[in-house]
């Protein structure tokens, strides 16, 4: 098990360095950087002002060196900007002469917003914040609605309650966030609908979670995960009902109540785990829909200000994020499998 983790864990350096180098190079392609040149200084300037810009700021540089001073291996860049000292790390302090020669991803520092105009780790803390109460709460109501779905649905299959649950899940699971979303809004927050229940926006979430402003974006990301375990539960659920072992409990005279919970549903809900585990991707992906939809200035709203205005600090630091909870959560799932059944073994 150890070495399993272990090499998982290498396996998952490498790709995060792989992604991120990615991410580095697109970010940094010119056409970005004359933007961000233009953005920050005047729109108006000239190619030779463009240039200028850049090269003051340590932009017109080798990709893999700029690389590596955002990984932190490589000293950050100093120069002088209209005759004051500058550098990478001179927001760190304040002054050139006492930031330190190091600061990048191994040093916990992830630069600074050009949009914000704040430390972009600080950022990340508080808008992961806010989008993890509302992955929480989309977790909490997704999950046990999704089993109670799928394992009603494949206790009898083929039945009236089977098909009614399956045509709910795959309605759900076909329908993506942005459509459900507008439709909560237009039939319980707006006049049109009739239906004022609650808020179309979750701004006021942020300081205050209630509700009526917490409800329709916690629907809106939980609704396309529950059709989606639920399917995947409700398989299991069948495979498990037909096999011989459910129906040699039955020939000894266990009750089909006794069946379903002593013996079908755990080995039912080896499969459904992993699933589980892999909604997290899609919930970040989903987020950056829903808080963008509901204006909740969480990590997705954060992503899409970040993309929209050339701010190449923070989307790294976002990317980066991204990432290893995707590669993380991965893990967890393929652990929590062998923990599950007995029967996986790693070699």
């Amino acid at each position: 098990m150890l070495q399993f983790v272990l090499k998982r864990l290498g396996v998952m350096l490498l790709t995060i360095l792989c992604l991120t180098f990615v991410v580095f190079f697109l970010t940094n392609l010119y056409p970005n950087l004359e933007r961000l040149a233009k953005t920050q200084g005047n729109n108006r300037m000239t190619a030779e002002q463009v240039e200028s810009w850049l090269d003051g700021r340590g932009y017109n540089r080798n990709v893999f060196v700029k690389y590596g001073e955002w990984l932190g291996v490589v000293p950050g860049w100093t120069n002088e900007i209209n005759g004051v000292p500058s550098g990478r790390c001179k927001p760190i302090t304040g002054d050139v002469e006492t930031a330190p020669s190091y600061c990048g991803v191994l040093q916990g520092y992830l630069g600074e917003s050009t949009v914000f105009r704040e430390f972009v780790s600080k950022i990340i803390n508080i808008r992961l914040g806010l989008t993890g109460w509302l992955m929480f709460a989309a977790f909490g109501l997704m999950v046990p609605a999704a089993l109670i779905i799928g394992v009603l649905a494949g206790m009898r299959e083929g039945g009236k309650l089977d098909r009614s649950l399956s045509t709910f899940a795959i309605a759900t699971s076909a329908t993506p966030e942005y459509v459900s979303g507008v439709l909560f809004i237009v039939i319980f927050a707006s006049s049109a609908g009739g239906l004022k229940w609650f808020k179309g926006s979750s701004t006021s979430a942020m300081d205050d979670i209630n509700f009526g402003n917490f409800t329709l974006p916690v629907l809106t990301i939980a609704l396309y995960g529950v059709g989606y375990i639920a399917r995947m539960t409700r398989a299991s659920m069948a495979e498990v009902m037909t096999s011989q072992y459910i129906r040699t409990a039955r020939l000894k005279g266990v009750s089909f109540r006794g069946v379903v919970l002593k013996h079908a549903l755990r080995n039912a809900l080896i499969a459904p785990f992993t699933v589980i585990m892999l909604q997290f991707p899609f919930l970040l992906t989903g987020v950056v829909i829903v808080e963008t939809l509901f204006n909740y200035k969480g990590f997705g709203w954060a992503l899409v200000q970040a993309a929209s205005n050339n701010d190449i600090e923070l989307l790294l630091g976002l990317s980066i994020v991204a990432v290893i909870v995707v590669l993380l959560t991965q893990l967890i799932s393929d652990i929590g499998y062998m923990f599950l059944n007995p029967r996986i073994r790693v070699s």
